[in-house]
């Protein structure tokens, strides 16, 4: 079977392709993986198609490991196809786009003088990078002469100081940066890397006061789960149905959101919003994060121990649960949505687009993965919202402590050969991955509990007294947790004994 490229597109397709081809370079792109891919070139193409947006992307990779996917694009015409699938309003949605807004993709390291030369092109408005975390860090790194950079921050830093030194420090040349690493401040960030560089490289305070006054490093929050490439038997099907193969192919959610740190005349230079896209142009982006880190994050923290607890697998088996489903709304709608200063109606309508992702029946999003390092994800995600309750003197919030009941019950581990092990309520045994000091000090609270003959209350108190799990003495500040929690523990044992 032929795989994609030029040759396969319909008519319609091939115009958007060609006008793809002709249009200016305006935008690099740092990233080949299948998050900007299912993102940030699906956004763009949808502009395109609406003849909002007449420019086109030139794509590297920002590793060397990134070249086979980079040399399949370029095989490719630059071409893929994205699939978006899930639930809607309730309904079943499938959607197939072959994207075309590459005008070339090549390796930046063994093509570094086509890269720096990028600079020059007085047309280039727009960075976007996705690099991973790791990929949006500071890395010392000597300079040699016509050899490339390896980090992502040093090869961005090495292009602006080549393109200041052509344009001569043209205010009107810089460029507006949209990094969607999942960092707070993203923005802020590279901008810093950016600067440490041109120390580290002696670079000359022009060149750092043009990177401040005249370049854009935007914050933003991205979200959009992007599946990739799909099962094999899905892809063969679909590669028959359309007569081409396609090694790029992607598949996403439908739900999507980028929220950016910016003034909304930015509209003019990526006409987003207008395109129909879930794109906010904000002054803070807190809101936007907190929302995500408390419902999204918060619900699957909840529903993670509890879930395994009883022998669930995915995210979609626990949503779908009658009680333990029933339980994440409870939560989520009347006790954290209330602990949160945001208009409580943009976050009922929030909680609802999350309920309608967990279900897509076309993620497996499996809840051993979700619970590595549930402890500290709890204190962030979830312990803010009770401590809203306790500071306002308030009864214990129910759902609340339930998760929390879920999450001690899900670490009363023991050492064993594999690791940390503990037992589902039906006797199955699991490995808790998390900070071996954490688990060493709750695994020595259970045991000292076992020897001496503590109570289930007693044992609780301890392990919420637990500065160094906590950041604070949970058991002193409020007994009535201790109770809440034994209680729960108790009864989910009840209920497995029956």
């Amino acid at each position: 079977m032929t795989t994609l490229n030029a040759n396969q597109l319909n008519e319609g397709q091939k115009r958007l392709y060609e006008e793809a081809k002709q249009a200016k370079v305006t935008v690099l792109q740092i990233g080949e993986g299948n998050f900007l891919r299912g993102f940030f070139d699906w956004m763009l193409h949808e502009c395109r198609k609406q003849g909002l947006y007449e420019g086109s992307v030139v794509v590297t990779q920002p590793r060397p490991g990134g070249k086979p996917k980079i040399d399949a694009l370029a095989a490719q015409d630059g071409l893929y196809t994205l699939v978006i699938r899930g639930l809607e309003n309730g309904e079943r949605v499938e959607r197939t786009e072959v994207i075309s807004v590459f005008d070339e993709a090549f390796d930046p390291y063994s093509n570094w003088e086509t890269f720096l030369s990028l600079a020059e092109n007085a047309d280039l408005k727009v960075v976007v990078s996705n690099t991973t975390e790791a990929g949006l860090v500071y890395r010392p790194e000597a300079l040699v002469d016509g050899q490339p950079v390896q980090s992502f921050p040093g090869k961005l830093t090495q292009l602006l100081y080549r393109r200041f030194n052509h344009f001569a420090g043209d205010p009107e040349r810089g460029l507006v940066c949209l990094p969607c690493e999942l960092l707070e401040r993203n923005g802020d960030e590279l901008r810093g890397c950016i600067l440490r560089y041109s120390d580290d490289w002696g670079y000359s305070e022009a060149f750092k006061a043009w990177i401040n006054e005249h370049n854009r490093f935007l914050n933003s929050l991205v979200d959009r789960i992007v599946t990739g490439y799909p099962e094999e038997a899905q892809a063969e099907a679909w590669f028959k149905e359309w007569g081409y193969s396609d090694p790029m192919l992607t598949t996403a959610e439908p739900y999507h959101l980028w929220a950016i740190e910016a003034e909304p005349e930015l509209e003019e230079l990526l006409p987003l919003r207008k395109a129909g896209l879930n794109v906010q142009w904000v002054e803070d982006l807190k809101p936007f994060q907190l929302r995500k880190v408390r419902i999204l994050n918060g619900a699957h923290t909840l529903m993670t121990p509890l879930g395994l607890l009883h022998d669930m697998e995915q995210v979609r088996e626990a949503m779908e649960h009658p009680e333990l489903g029933a339980l994440v709304r409870a939560a989520v709608e009347t006790e954290i949505i209330p602990s949160l200063a945001i208009a409580q109606n943009e976050l009922q309508a929030y909680a609802g687009d999350v309920y309608e992702r967990f279900l897509n029946p076309f993620i497996r999003h499996r809840l051993a993965d979700i619970a590595m390092n549930s402890l500290s994800k709890f204190k962030v995600r979830l312990l803010p919202s009770l401590l809203h309750y306790v500071e306002g003197g308030k009864p214990v919030p129910g759902g609340l402590a339930q998760g929390l009941a879920g999450l001690l019950r899900y670490y009363k581990v023991k050492p064993s050969e594999a690791g940390f092990e503990g037992q589902t309520l039906s006797g199955v045994s699991y490995i808790v991955r998390d900070d071996a000091s954490l688990l060493e000090m709750i695994a020595g609270v259970w045991s000292e509990a076992e020897t001496q003959g503590w109570t289930l209350e007693q044992t609780v108190g301890k392990l919420l007294s637990l500065k160094s799990v906590w950041g604070r003495n949970l058991a002193a500040e409020w007994p009535l947790l201790t109770a809440a929690v034994s209680a729960n523990i108790t009864e989910m044992e009840r209920q497995a004994n029956e």
